[in-house]
């Protein structure tokens, strides 16, 4: 009997190889932000023109971050997957869709083969850029997990068999690079662990040693959720910083990362030097440490914020 959705070997290695890679080999995926704009295309040959999908295993489209109005990530990641023929990482939070709103996106979603959901809360809709926005915020990313899981059993939200089982779906969630105690990540981590996530992405981080402790907190996480058959990866957020602003931002406003003292130090001394003085201390700083973590476990997510000459060069 042919089946309805047919799935070629192409669109099976796909997904297949990155979770291969994910959990055997060397991962990196490399985030895009769609604009505040019609038109995703020009992003998409940015990357091509300079060969970046040559330099990574993936990539994800974020979903209105900061609660920003952007183009929609799910057909951005239709257009990155059909141009570059490798997986993609759509976003989907919880701010803005309820469970009928989720449930139906993974539907489409499905059929147009993106199949690779990051599963977030979101930002608050109050710093939205879109006066009198509300967040729908009908549960945190641990429902859109469990959705997930439910789907891939051939069944909604309700427990009501659908029409047609879906095609796999693959779920990925995030987690604080940084916390005051620890056991906090680890209860975090278990708990999307349990809920079904392949795959946990960290907030940047910006110390080897924060990285070596997120590591061990990942496998306690491991070994507490006894799932048979089932060890969950981390992966190690990375953000490029070159200018002494992102690190001042980054560090007084953005929970769960810790940017270094040194850090701050050093790009305060060459901001007063001259902006070319900054951009290349910040470099060398952030390439030191991809270099680094890369060494210590080859599983990255590189963040750039569209800066993609800067997320070259740091792949070289």
């Amino acid at each position: 009997m042919t089946p309805l959705y047919p799935i070629t070997k192409g669109q099976t290695d796909l997904f297949d190889t990155l979770i291969d890679k994910l959990h055997h080999g060397s991962y990196i995926t490399l985030e895009t932000t769609p604009g505040h704009s019609p038109q995703f295309t020009p992003i998409i040959d940015t990357i091509e023109a300079l060969s970046l999908h040559r330099l990574v295993d993936g990539f994800s489209t974020t979903d209105n971050p900061l609660a920003k109005l952007k183009y929609n990530a799910l057909f951005a990641a239709k257009l990155l997957q059909e141009r570059f023929n490798k997986p993609v990482l759509a976003t989907m939070s919880m701010r803005d869709r309820n469970r009928i709103a989720l449930q139906s996106d993974l539907l489409g979603a499905n059929e147009s083969d993106i199949r690779t959901i990051l599963a977030l809360t979101g930002d608050p809709a109050k710093i939205s850029d879109q006066p009198n926005s509300k967040g729908v915020f009908e549960s945190d990313s641990s429902l859109l997990l469990n959705m997930i899981a439910c789907f891939n059993s051939g069944i909604d939200y309700a427990g009501k068999p659908l029409a047609l089982k879906p095609k796999p779906i693959y779920p990925f969630s995030v987690v604080n690079a940084y916390a005051k105690n620890p056991k906090t990540l680890q209860n975090k981590m278990q708990k999307k662990i349990l809920n079904g996530a392949l795959g946990i992405i960290t907030q940047p981080v910006y110390n080897i040693d924060n990285a070596k402790v997120l590591l061990e907190l990942m496998e306690h996480a491991n070994k507490e959720c006894c799932l048979e058959g089932k060890d969950v990866q981390l992966v190690f957020g990375v953000f490029p910083i070159t200018k002494l602003r992102t690190a001042q931002f980054l560090s007084s406003h953005v929970p769960g990362i810790n940017v270094p003292k040194s850090w701050i130090e050093k790009l305060r001394g060459a901001h007063d030097i001259s902006e070319e003085e900054e951009y290349k201390v910040g470099f060398e700083l952030s390439k030191t440490l991809f270099d680094a973590l890369r060494a210590l476990h080859p599983k990255i997510h590189l963040m750039c914020a569209n800066q993609f000459s800067v997320a070259k060069e740091i792949l070289r």
